[in-house]
């Protein structure tokens, strides 16, 4: 007798339509089979599984759907593209957020804005925020470090290069100001402004653009309150800026409108854990509220 389950319609429908039902119920892995399954394959379709280095499955003639146009992406943009892909699917990251008092930055940006101008400079906040980084970098070697391939070794640097992400028309580009330690504000802004610059004309040689201890990507000219960027392998860990907010804080029961920026921190946990993170952000952010350290 089968161990099927089947209705007596059911069956009567397989006999007229010459179906096994035992055979059927095999073929889709069933123990109960009603009417709809009749007619179904021996061999229900199975949706294709995407694999981490494969994107054949993406292949769509979107034109079927509507109007469309192509953009050819250029070389460097598709190696950026297949980097940050790898990246992210290999790395795990986490990302930490905190937020730092920006105004004694902007007090000193004021102060020093007629010798900035006589030195032909752009005095920023990015500076400021370099600095701070460089310092903290020196103060916590496990961030200023890289894994090797295998795993198996953290290679520790002994020096501080910073990279800078530059919003280019040809994509995005991470010129490196080396030795970020060892120098002034107005030396960094310079070089800074430099290197943005030349990024945009894509004179940047290759020895500019690698080798960073850390990658600072600022999108605080633009806009948002924050966003999770990705770490820049081989490095393991970055710093996102974004859009500087007035916070009302409290002394006491007297409201206080301060400006803070949003910093948003990205590391890989196989190095890196939560509390050293936090850890690293919040001094990070002391240094910020307190630029005078720096300055000395």
């Amino acid at each position: 007798m089968s161990d099927v389950i089947a209705s007596p319609t059911t069956r009567r429908m397989a006999l007229e339509q010459g179906v096994d039902i035992d055979a059927r119920a095999r073929a889709l892995g069933r123990t109960t089979i009603g009417p709809e399954d009749l007619g179904a394959p021996a061999s229900p379709p199975v949706a294709p599984v995407a694999q981490a280095d494969d994107t054949s499955y993406w292949d769509v003639d979107h034109s079927t759907y509507g109007p469309v146009t192509q953009e050819a992406m250029s070389r460097f943009a598709q190696v950026a593209a297949r980097n940050l892909g790898a990246a992210n699917a290999l790395i795990p990251q986490v990302t930490h957020h905190d937020r730092a008092d920006i105004t004694a930055i902007d007090a000193l940006r004021k102060t020093w804005r007629a010798e900035a101008q006589a030195r032909g400079i752009k005095l920023t906040a990015l500076a400021f925020h370099i600095m701070a980084l460089a310092r903290c970098l020196r103060e916590f070697p496990r961030f200023n470090a890289s894994l090797s391939s295998d795993g198996k070794t953290l290679v520790l640097k002994d020096y501080v290069h910073i990279g800078i992400a530059v919003d280019t028309a040809h994509g995005l580009m991470v010129p490196v100001i080396r030795n970020a330690d060892r120098k002034g504000l107005w030396e960094l802004s310079s070089e800074m402004s430099n290197l943005a610059a030349r990024a945009q004309t894509r004179k940047l040689s290759p020895d500019e653009m690698g080798g960073a201890s850390m990658t600072i990507s600022n999108l605080g000219g633009i806009g948002g309150i924050g966003f999770t960027p990705i770490v820049n392998p081989p490095e393991l860990a970055i710093l996102g800026i974004t859009r500087t907010e007035t916070v009302t804080l409290w002394d006491a029961d007297t409201p206080r409108p301060v400006p803070m920026v949003p910093l948003d921190l990205s590391y890989d946990h196989r190095v890196i854990n939560g509390a050293d993170a936090a850890r690293f952000l919040s001094r990070l952010g002391a240094l910020i509220a307190s630029p005078e350290q720096l300055i000395i």
